[in-house]
C-alpha cells in the first residue's frame, strides 16, 4: 500500500525542513503544494515555485525534504505533501511562524517636558507575532502613582496620568513580550516643568560671637534653578572668602543650600535671605541670626564658716538648724532688708517662720564688709542660676 507519513516541521535558524518519509514504492513520485494559495513548490525532483528561497532534497527517494531559507511571515500557512496514487495519497501540516517582538518608533512617545499639573499620555506601539504584551513601569524601579494609587506596573500600550507632578518626573519602560524571545523595551524620559519652591528647617538661629554657624535651605525646581545667599542689605553673598562658604549639592529637582558664617561678629547679626530663581518664577526665605550668650564657666564659691552655724540634717530632710546662741551667726542683711524692721529670725525644723513672728537684726551682729560679701555671693547665685539651673544646690544656703 502507497502512503506518506510523519510530515513535520523544523525551525533551525530561520530555516524550515519540511520533512516527509516512508514512501513506499520509489517509483512513484511527489509533490509539494501551498495549500492556502494552491501554488506547486516541487513535483518529484523539480522546483517549480520562482522563490529562491525554497529548495529540494530526497533519501533514496524514500524521504522527501521542502527547505525554506530565510522563514519570513507570509510563509506562515498550509503545506501538503502529494504522492500520484490512485486514489491521490496526502498530507498537511500547518507552519507557524513566530516573530519576537518590537516596537514601532514612529507611534510611540518620544522624551516628553510638560508643566505640572497637566495631563499627560504616554503611548507605546509594538508589533510581533503572537501579539505582544506591552506594559509600563519606572527604570528605577519606583512605584507610579496612576489613578489615585501607587502601582509598579501599569498594563496597556497608553499610560495616561492625570494632573502630573513633580512626583511623576522620571525614566518609563515601554515592555513588549510575546513569548518569543527577546522582549524589548524603549526609555521614555518624562519632565515636569514647576517654579522654584523652598523650605527653611530654622528661621531662627543664634550664635554668640567668634562661634561658626550654618544656614540650610532647601529648594525644589525644575528646570534647574539658581541659588545664592544675600544679606538684609540685598548684597549678594560671594562664597570662597574665609568669612563665608556657600554650599549647595543637587539631587534630582532637588538642592540643598548652606551658608557657613565663621567667626560671627557683632556686624553678622541680622536676616540673611536664600533665593532661587528659573524661567518659571522665583522664591526666596529669610532665616534670622541673633547673638546669644557665650557660654561661661564659673567657679563655686565656698564660704568659710564654722561647724556650729550649718547642721546637716538627717537621711531624706533637707532642713537645717539654726544656732542661734553660735559665735558667728548668719548674716540678717537681705531678711532685714525684705521686713524692715528688727528682730531676731530663727528657722524651725518643720518650715519657715510665720508671718507674725518676723524676725529681728541684732545690732552690730554682722560687719558691712560681711553684709557686701554676702550680697554679691546673692548676685552671682542668681546669675549663675539663670545660666546654669542644675548648680543651684551649690548655693543652696543663699535661701536659707
Amino acid at each position: 500500500m502507497d502512503f506518506c507519513a510523519d510530515f513535520h516541521f523544523i525551525v533551525i535558524h530561520f530555516c524550515v525542513l519540511v520533512r516527509l518519509v516512508k514512501v513506499q514504492k520509489i517509483d512513484r513520485r511527489v509533490a509539494w503544494v501551498r495549500v492556502d494559495t494552491q501554488t506547486i513548490l516541487s513535483i518529484h525532483h523539480n522546483v517549480i515555485t520562482q522563490n529562491p528561497r525554497i529548495s529540494l532534497s530526497y533519501n533514496d527517494h524514500r524521504s522527501w525534504y521542502l527547505h525554506i531559507k530565510n522563514v519570513q511571515e507570509v510563509d506562515r500557512g498550509w503545506y501538503m505533501c502529494q504522492v500520484n496514487t490512485d486514489p491521490m495519497r496526502s498530507r498537511q501540516g500547518y507552519l507557524q511562524v513566530v516573530v519576537p517582538p518590537s516596537i514601532i518608533d514612529r507611534e510611540t512617545s518620544s522624551d516628553m517636558v510638560v508643566l505640572e499639573s497637566t495631563n499627560v499620555s504616554l503611548t507605546c506601539k509594538a508589533t510581533g507575532y503572537p501579539d505582544p504584551y506591552v506594559m509600563w513601569r519606572r527604570e528605577d524601579g519606583d512605584d507610579i502613582r496612576y489613578n489615585g494609587e501607587n502601582v509598579n506596573v501599569v498594563d496597556g500600550e497608553i499610560l495616561f496620568i492625570t494632573k502630573v507632578s513633580r512626583l511623576h518626573m522620571g525614566v518609563y519602560l515601554c515592555i513588549a513580550s510575546n513569548g518569543v524571545p527577546p522582549s524589548i523595551s524603549k526609555r521614555v524620559q518624562l519632565k515636569v516643568q514647576f517654579p522654584p519652591m523652598l523650605s527653611i528647617p530654622n528661621q531662627l538661629e543664634g550664635a554668640y560671637i567668634g562661634q561658626d554657624v550654618a544656614l540650610e535651605c532647601h529648594t525644589e525646581a525644575f528646570p534647574t534653578s539658581i541659588n545664592y545667599w544675600t544679606t538684609d542689605r540685598g548684597d549678594m553673598i560671594i562664597s570662597g572668602s574665609d568669612k563665608y562658604e556657600a554650599v549647595s549639592m543637587d539631587s534630582g529637582y532637588k538642592k540643598y543650600m548652606m551658608l557657613k558664617i565663621r567667626k560671627v561678629h557683632k556686624n553678622d547679626f541680622g536676616s540673611y535671605r536664600c533665593v532661587a530663581k528659573n524661567s518659571l518664577g522665583e522664591t526666596d526665605g529669610v532665616i534670622k541670626l541673633e547673638e546669644i550668650p557665650a557660654p561661661t564657666t564659673m567657679k563655686s564659691i565656698i564660704l568659710q564658716t564654722s561647724s556650729s552655724q550649718f547642721k546637716k540634717g538627717t537621711a531624706g530632710d533637707d532642713r537645717r538648724d539654726y544656732d542661734a546662741n553660735s559665735e558667728k551667726k548668719f548674716d540678717d542683711s537681705r531678711i532685714s532688708a525684705e521686713y524692715d524692721y528688727d528682730g531676731e529670725y530663727t528657722l524651725p525644723s518643720n518650715g519657715p517662720p510665720p508671718i507674725d513672728q518676723p524676725p529681728t537684726m541684732q545690732s552690730g551682729s554682722s560687719s558691712p564688709s560681711v553684709r557686701g560679701a554676702t550680697l554679691i555671693i546673692c548676685i552671682l547665685c542668681c546669675i549663675n542660676l539663670i545660666h546654669h539651673p542644675l548648680r543651684y544646690v551649690v548655693y543652696r544656703w543663699v535661701d536659707i
